[in-house]
Parts: C-alpha cells; structure tokens; sequence
C-alpha cells in the first residue's frame, strides 16, 4: 500500500480543485509545487495593500452556473467589469469595439453610419480569410485592424499577422452598442482578498509541499501514490522525446508608484508596434482602488507585459495551436494515453488555451468520472 491515493503534481486552479473533490470522497492526497507559492499563474501577492497579479491579470469570467456557484464555496467575489482601453500612439480608444470606438476612428454617430463604414472597408477582403490580417479586416476594417490590432497581436505572437492563422481574432468581439464590458459573460468579477486566498480555501487542510520539482524526483514522487495528477507540460513530462511544443512567454516589469493612480484603469493596451510592451496592469482598479476596509489605496502598482517566444526555463504562458504544435501534441496524448496510472490536466498538462471556467469545468468533469465515494 502506498502512502496516498493521489499525487497532485501543481497547486493551480486544476491541481487543487482535483484534490479538494478527491479529499472530499475520502481519498488521500498530497499536493506538491515547484514553486515557493501555491496557486499557479493566478496567485497574487499583497503589496502595498493592493492584490497584484503576479503573472498577468487574471478576471474571472463565465456562463457556466455550475462553475459559478463551485467557486463561491471558497471565496466572495466583487462586481469587476472588464473595461480595457487601447492606447493608440496617444490616442485611446474603448475595448472590445463598439459605438465609443468607431466615434473616436471615424466621428460616426449611428450604428447604421458604423455599420456601413465597416462594411465599405470589409470589400478587399473577398472569399475565405487565408490569415489573421484578411479575418481582422473582414470583420472591422482596414482602420481598426490598423491601428487596434495588427501592432498588438504581432508582439503578443511575435508573428506577422499575414502568418497567423485567422482562428486566433475569428470571435473577436465587434459590437453596434455602447457596451464597454470585454466579456458576453454572465458571471464576471476578481474573488475579494485575492485568487491566492480562494486557493489556500479550496486546499485547507489537504497536505501541500512547495519547491518540490516532480520531474527531477519523478521516481520517488511516483513511489508515493497509487496515481498521479499531472498539470506541468505534457512535453516535459515524457522528457522532451517526441521535440519540444511552442508557447509564448510573458515578461513582467512591476513597480509601486508613489501616486494614487497611474492610468485609471485595470487595463491599459498598447496596440502600436513601436511600443516594446503589450499593455500596462494597474492592479489597484481590478478592487476599484480600495483596501480591504474600504479605505483609499495611496499608492499604486502596475506591470507592463512583454510578450517573447518561450525558451526552456522560462515560464510557459500561452500554447501555440498551430498544426505544426496540434500535430505534435496529439503524439504526445497518445503516450498519455498509454499512461494508465496518470492524469494529464490543465492548460500545460493538455496544451490547451484554458479560460480559467474553462479549467474549473474540465476538472469537475474528470473528478466525476474518476472518483467515487470511498
């Protein structure tokens, strides 16, 4: 008999959901992270009273009912409403588009003048989109493509948009309203006292072992546990064997500024290409610029993003779902497959792009499948 049911391999969203529903049906489990902090890339720390997202904003979004309440078992969440805004070589401009920003672009005031600027600059685009540039083109226009798209996502991808594949901007959302919130989502807001205390929630009293690194003990971790859940990357777990899968990295410049406010909002986009970094975080706004008392916040601290190819040692961000990398990954499942006494889960784990419902949902899903009562 091995000393735990389960190893959970990574104290992320995947990693702590699965051992909180295993503990629950009475398995034990233990979780360990290579890292000095549990919750993954959601974990905020508490600088000058302000939650700051360590590893990039993180707003909580769903339709999913079901996710919704699952969460709120383990943390109250405020009313955050995603706003960002475009900064276009000083021009600022509303996301995700709408009345506000085809004004600004074009002085339209109607929907039907809007309507019809957009469909006028949709004409050079004929037949399938072959790319990004023609599917952003084809859904808002040569103006708004220009200026609010291409600079961004070339550094965000490190790409030329002629050499993206048009699926990443295909729901990019285009609106004939005033409407400034981001997302469609009937669920939205940043759990109160940060992600990192809805994690330590969800794992109270289950055992956590930080800077323990699995793959370079992987057999005496392994001995511990009738099975595992893996959550690193999928790559790395089989040593790199079949080739090594894309991501995109991001860098973080953080700094506490001795002002009360640097921009005026969570979210800052920088969509030109002459600008090294992506966006600007201030991270006071994603709790409207107050302490947990309700008191004014008199400093602030923001990040600026810098988007960069993924080498090894670096952090792992974003999957690059290309067919060259999709091919690839399928070889990878295939001996996950083969792996009987292992689960592979996550965004690395799965070499997936997960929203984080997206994440709570596929581990619920798997834990009603793979556990019962004990």
């Amino acid at each position: 008999m091995k000393k735990y049911d389960y190893l959970i391999v990574g104290a992320g969203l995947y990693g702590s959901i699965f051992a909180r529903e295993a503990t629950n049906k009475g398995y034990n489990c233990m979780v360990i992270d290579k890292r000095p902090t549990v919750a993954g890339n959601i974990y905020t720390e508490k600088v000058e009273g302000i939650n700051v997202h360590k590893y990039g904003a993180h707003i909580f979004h769903t339709n999913n009912k079901e996710v919704w309440d699952y969460l709120n078992q383990y943390c109250d969440f405020n009313r955050f409403t995603n706003s960002p805004v475009a900064n276009y070589k000083g021009e600022l401009y509303s996301l995700p588009f709408n009345m506000y920003t085809y004004n600004k672009m074009w002085g339209v005031v109607t929907p039907e003048e809007a309507q019809e600027k957009i469909n006028e600059q949709r004409k050079e685009i004929s037949g399938e989109p072959k790319n990004l540039e023609e599917q952003a083109i084809s859904l808002v226009g040569r103006d708004i493509y220009e200026k609010l798209v291409k600079g961004y996502t070339e550094k965000q991808w490190g790409r030329a948009c002629k050499e993206l594949p048009s699926f990443i901007i295909r729901r990019l959302p285009v609106r004939l309203t005033f409407d400034n919130n981001y997302f469609n989502a009937l669920y939205q807001g940043i759990p109160v006292g940060g992600y990192t205390r809805m994690i330590e929630n969800i794992l109270d009293r289950i055992e956590v072992k930080l800077n323990c690194n699995y793959l370079e003990n992987k057999e005496y971790y392994d001995s511990l546990a009738e099975k595992v859940v893996y959550t690193g990357p999928i790559d790395a777990f089989f040593n790199y064997r079949l080739g090594t899968l894309e991501y995109r990295s991001v860098r973080f410049e953080t700094e506490v500024l001795d002002i009360p406010n640097f921009q005026g909002n969570a979210a800052v986009n920088y969509t030109d290409r002459e600008t090294p970094y992506t966006r600007i975080i201030e991270h006071k706004w994603f709790e409207f610029g107050k302490d947990e008392n309700g008191n004014d916040i008199p400093k602030t601290v923001i990040s600026k993003e810098y988007s960069s190819e993924w080498r090894p040692g670096d952090e792992p961000y974003y999957p690059v779902n290309d067919e060259k990398n999709g091919r690839l990954y399928e070889q990878y499942k295939a001996l996950a497959d083969q792996e009987s006494n292992v689960i592979f889960g996550g965004r690395l784990g799965e070499y997936k792009y997960y929203d984080m419902d997206a994440t709570v949902a596929s581990v619920l899903e798997k834990c009603g499948k793979v556990l019962v009562e004990k």
